[in-house]
C-alpha cells in the first residue's frame, strides 16, 4: 500500500460550494454578516465536506477552498507588492471573469498566508490534509512581463529572486504548521503548449520557449528549503473556470521536460478530453517521480464508465509502471466560487467513482 502522498485515488482540491456557503458569502460581501459569523458557516461546511470526503475512502482531504474565491488570486494577493487588474491577453469565455495578478512593488511574504486554513483543517481530519496553492510561475504567467512594474523591477532577473524568496517564506511558515502534503496548481505548463497561448506571451514582451525553464528554476527555488517530510505535487491543467477551458493541445515535449525537471514528488496532469493529447508525454517521467491521471472531467455531471477508467489507466501504463500511476479527477469542481456545471451529488459520485477505480485496479 502507499503510505505517502499522492495517493491512489486522489483529488485536485476544490469543491463546489454548498448554498449555506455560497449564501452566507454574499451576506458577508453585503456587510449583513460580520467575519466571525462567516467563519463559523465556512467552519460547520468544511468539517462536513473534510467527513463526506473521508467517508469516501480518500486518503488526502482538503478544505474545498471554501474560504476562497478564486484558486490562486486569493493566496497570490497576500503577498506584498502584487496587485489585482482587469484582465487583458488572455480571457475565457465566460462573464465574471476573474481580475489579473500584477507585480506593483518588490515581492515579499512577511506573515504567514492561509496557515490558519491548514491549521483548521487539520483539527479535524482523519485522512492526510492536504493543502493547494498558486505556484509562483502564477504572478507572471498571465500578464507576462507588462504586467510586472519595470520601476519595481528594471531587470526580471530580481522579480524571479524576489518571487522564489517570498513563496520560500510562504511554504516555511506553511511546513511549520505540520503540512506534510502540499500542492503546487500551475497552469502554466499546459497553457505552453497551445500556439494562441505562446502568441499572448510574445504580445508581453516573454519568449515563450524560455520560459518553461525559467517557470522550473522559479519553482525549485521556491521549495529549495522544503522539509524532508513534506511531499509535494503539482497539478497542471487547460483551464476550469465556470466549466469552461482556455488551451489545447498535448503536452509538449520540450515544455513537459522542463516540468518534469521541478522538485516535487507527484503530477496531477489533464488527461479528460481528446485536448490533452495522449499519453505519449510520460515516457519522459523520472523514475523517482509519480503521476495522477486526471481522467474524471469534473466540467460536466457525466459519471465515467469504470471500464472506460481502467482502458486509459492500462494506455498510460505503456508509459510509467502503474506503481507510479494514480487516478483523480482533472481539475478541481469550483476554481472560483462560482463552481463549475454539475451538482454536488454528481461531484461527489464522481470523487466515489475515482475510490472505487483505484480499488479495482490498484487493490487500495
Amino acid at each position: 500500500m502507499v503510505t505517502k502522498p499522492p495517493f491512489r485515488a486522489d483529488q485536485v482540491g476544490s469543491l463546489l460550494r454548498p448554498p449555506e456557503l455560497r449564501e452566507a458569502r454574499a451576506k458577508a460581501k453585503a456587510g449583513a454578516l460580520t467575519a466571525a459569523q462567516l467563519k463559523d458557516v465556512e467552519d460547520r461546511c468544511i468539517r462536513a465536506a473534510v467527513a463526506r470526503q473521508e467517508s469516501l475512502g480518500l486518503r488526502a482531504v482538503t478544505d474545498g477552498e471554501y474560504r476562497r474565491d478564486f484558486w490562486h488570486l486569493d493566496f497570490m494577493a497576500q503577498l506584498e507588492g502584487v496587485g489585482m487588474a482587469a484582465p487583458v491577453g488572455m480571457v475565457f469565455a465566460a462573464e465574471d471573469v476573474p481580475p489579473m495578478a500584477t507585480i506593483i512593488g518588490k515581492v515579499r511574504c512577511s506573515t504567514p498566508i492561509m496557515v490558519d486554513h491548514f491549521a483548521f483543517l487539520k483539527s479535524m481530519a482523519k485522512a492526510t490534509p492536504k493543502l493547494t496553492i498558486p505556484s509562483p510561475a502564477m504572478l507572471h504567467m498571465r500578464g507576462g512581463r507588462n504586467a510586472v512594474s519595470r520601476d519595481a523591477y528594471p531587470d526580471l532577473a530580481e522579480f524571479w529572486r524576489d518571487a522564489a524568496a517570498g513563496y520560500r517564506a510562504a511554504i516555511g511558515h506553511i511546513a511549520a504548521a505540520g503540512c506534510t502534503y502540499l500542492q503546487l496548481d500551475d497552469v502554466s505548463w499546459a497553457y505552453l503548449c497551445d500556439a494562441k497561448v505562446r502568441d499572448n506571451f510574445r504580445a508581453n514582451g516573454d519568449d515563450p520557449a524560455t520560459l518553461p525553464g525559467v517557470y522550473a528554476a522559479l519553482v525549485n527555488g521556491a521549495l529549495a528549503n522544503r522539509p524532508a517530510g513534506m511531499t509535494v505535487t503539482m497539478h497542471t491543467c487547460r483551464g476550469n473556470f465556470r466549466s469552461t477551458w482556455f488551451a489545447a493541445g498535448g503536452y509538449a515535449d520540450g515544455v513537459v521536460e522542463a516540468m518534469f525537471s521541478t522538485n516535487v514528488d507527484g503530477y496531477f496532469m489533464e488527461w479528460d478530453t481528446g485536448r490533452a493529447g495522449g499519453f505519449e508525454p510520460l515516457r519522459l517521467l523520472p523514475r523517482d517521480k509519480k503521476v495522477v491521471l486526471g481522467l474524471v472531467t469534473t466540467k460536466s455531471g457525466a459519471l465515467e464508465s469504470k471500464d472506460a477508467l481502467r482502458r486509459r489507466i492500462d494506455e498510460a501504463a505503456k508509459y510509467v509502471p502503474l506503481e507510479r500511476l494514480g487516478l483523480s479527477p482533472q481539475c478541481g469542481f469550483a476554481s472560483t466560487h462560482h463552481g463549475n456545471t454539475l451538482t454536488e451529488d454528481e461531484q461527489w459520485k464522481k470523487l466515489e467513482r475515482v475510490v472505487e477505480v483505484a480499488r479495482d485496479v490498484w487493490g487500495e
